[in-house]
Parts: C-alpha cells; structure tokens; sequence
C-alpha cells in the first residue's frame, strides 16, 4: 500500500462507528459541504487518500482515490487531449472526484454530454459495516442486472465511503465557440428548440433574461456551419464565461440570497415565481433566487413536471431536496439499510429519514 492509499484505516474507523452507532460526516476537499442538509457527526477526511492508479488514454478509462482533486485528474487528461465529459464544477473550492460523483452535480455540458452517473464505470467503497467492496471495473460495455456503481453518484456518501472510482474519459472537441445574442427567454427557445431538431455541435447554453449564450463544440466545419446560421457576437474568451458559470462564480451567484435548482422539462413555460432567473440546459435547468416559500416554489415546479431543490441558504435543517413519492422513499431506506444498516454514513445529508 502506497502512503497515499487510506482504505485499511478508513475502514476501520467505519467499522469503529459503526459498532458505537457514531455518526460520521464524510469530508473530501470541502467544496460542497454547503450542499444538502446540515447535519452533525464525527468528521471522516478523506483527502489524503489520493492518487491516479491507472490511466489508459487509449481506452478512455481513468482510476483515481475518491481523494484525488480534480484539478490534478483535469491536468492528466488535458496532457492527453481528453477530459471528465460531465464537467464537475468546484465552485472555487479545492474539490475531489469522490466529492463529484458523491454530489451527482454536473456543469454546462451536462444535456449533451450526460451525467457524472453516466461516466462511472465502477467503485471500490466501504459501506456502513467497515466492509470494502467493489463493484463494476474498468471496461465500458453494458451492465446486466442492478449497476450498484452507479447509485454512488448522486447519493452525497449516504450508501458507501467511496475510495476508488473508474470513469470513462472523453477526447477534447477539436473547435469551441461561443457565441452572444440579445434575446427574450421566448426567441431563446424557440432557437435552442431548432438546434434541437437537428444534429448540432451545441455543448452548453444560458439565457440569463436579456442574453443567451450558447457554446459550440466539436469538429471545425461543423462549428462553422452552425456558427454562421447562428449569428451572433463570439466571445473572446468563451472557456472564461462557462468556467465562471460552472462554478457558480457569475454575478448573478454571487449576490444570490436564497438560491433554488429546479429541473425542469426544456420546453416548460415560465413559472410564476417572484425573483431572479438564470437558465441552463436549454431550459431543463432553472436558478432562481427568490424568498418566497419553499412549498410555493416546489409546487410550482411539480405542477411543470420538475422538481426543485434548495441549494444555498434558506432552513438547511428542514427539507433541502423535493419530497419523495411514498413508494420511492420506501426503496431509499431499504438501500441505506442494506448498506449502511447502523445508519452512520452522513445520516440525513439527503433526508431526514435516510
């Protein structure tokens, strides 16, 4: 074992917890602890078990410690033409891969590229007993059966303390542009619901209500076609705006009060909310910083077939996340009691009855 490989000591201290009951508050570089429920408990670092462990850019598959921060991951990727598809925001933070997929949040790319869960392709972890499994490996084919890697994403360390995780990698696009126009949120989705309609090198896209910015990704001639039916003013430094976006570190985050995550169907009117609106995804994700009532606003985004989450401030001991169907809850607690059945791994981060 390298100095830099943790598991016998990380298990051993969730086998302790576990035989005491103690809860524990799973800990990578900090940069999302913000996100979910607050909740109290023994905190457990986990970022000094870090480290790359293999990397075959030929086969697009990359191994690292749940530890490992991004930044160094992104570095190796970027000396090889690739990069992480799902485009994990740090939000200014020194984040680490177990900390994006544990969180389950995905940047600008998200629509085209899909979600950090899409990317896994296996897990080593210690569940709520001190037991290391693993599950899946590093070979991208189809999964028969339950994909239990894939519930680590997403799932912010309620299920497993996740050591190892194996994702597949994507190459660079050859040609990025981005491009501004001045537009209302109507003309905006009337031209993303075009884009969608035919293949198109579209990557990311944000209508902040006066202005849609849109990326375009891939081989050259066919971000200039598209470049030219398109219009618009391009942006000098495009990779800037999205980072910026990605990051939450735009104007429109930064002076957010109480800050909501609705999801949404792209195609989903404009809801009657009081606030300040940010649109993503092609309209299949929605910012909004307003104080009105947490049951209004979930409510309105249930009416639109979406859900909406708390994401910065407002009650964090109360609900963060969109209730859960009955039936849905019910299969939740039988997960958390089939991996974590003294009930230690971050209790309550999601919901207060997991």
């Amino acid at each position: 074992m390298s100095d830099a490989d943790r598991t016998r000591d990380l298990a051993a201290r969730v086998a302790a917890a576990c035989a005491a009951r103690a809860p524990l508050l799973l800990r990578g570089g900090g940069s999302k602890m913000f996100h979910g429920r607050d909740i109290a408990g023994t905190p457990l670092d986990m970022s000094d078990h870090r480290g790359i462990l293999h990397y075959e850019p030929a086969e697009l598959v990359l191994t690292a410690r749940a530890g490992t921060p991004l930044r160094e991951i992104e570095a190796a990727l970027a000396a090889h033409g690739q990069m992480l598809g799902f485009e994990p925001p740090c939000f200014g933070g020194p984040a680490t891969l177990g900390g994006a997929i544990a969180s389950g949040l995905a940047g600008p790319r998200r629509p085209y590229a899909g979600a950090p869960r899409d990317f896994v392709l296996g897990v080593r972890i210690v569940n709520g007993r001190g037991e290391v499994l693993r599950f899946g490996g590093e070979v991208i084919k189809n999964v028969a059966g339950f994909d239990v890697s894939r519930l680590m994403a997403g799932a912010l360390g309620t299920l497993g303390v996740l050591l190892d995780v194996s994702l597949r990698v994507v190459p660079r696009p050859q040609t990025e542009v981005t491009l501004r126009r001045d537009c209302t949120v109507a003309e905006a989705n009337t031209i993303l619901a075009e884009l969608g309609r035919q293949p198109s090198p579209i990557s990311a896209s944000c209508h902040d209500g006066a202005v849609l910015t849109l990326r375009l990704s891939g081989g050259p001639a066919a971000v200039a076609a598209t470049r030219r039916a398109l219009g618009g003013t391009p942006v000098a430094d495009g990779a800037s705006f999205w980072n910026a976006l990605r990051d939450h570190a735009l104007p429109f985050f930064l002076q957010a009060g109480t800050l909501w995550r609705l999801s949404l169907p792209p195609r989903a009117a404009a809801l009657d909310l009081p606030g300040q609106w940010l649109i993503e995804w092609g309209g299949a994700l929605r910012w909004l910083d307003s104080a009105a009532e947490g049951a209004t606003i979930r409510a309105a985004a249930a009416a639109a077939g979406g859900h909406a989450t708390l994401f910065r401030g407002g009650d964090r001991g109360g609900e963060v996340f969109h209730p859960l169907a009955p039936a849905v809850l019910t299969l939740h607690q039988r997960l958390k009691q089939a991996f974590d059945p003294a009930g230690i791994l971050n209790p309550g981060r999601m919901y207060a009855e997991l």
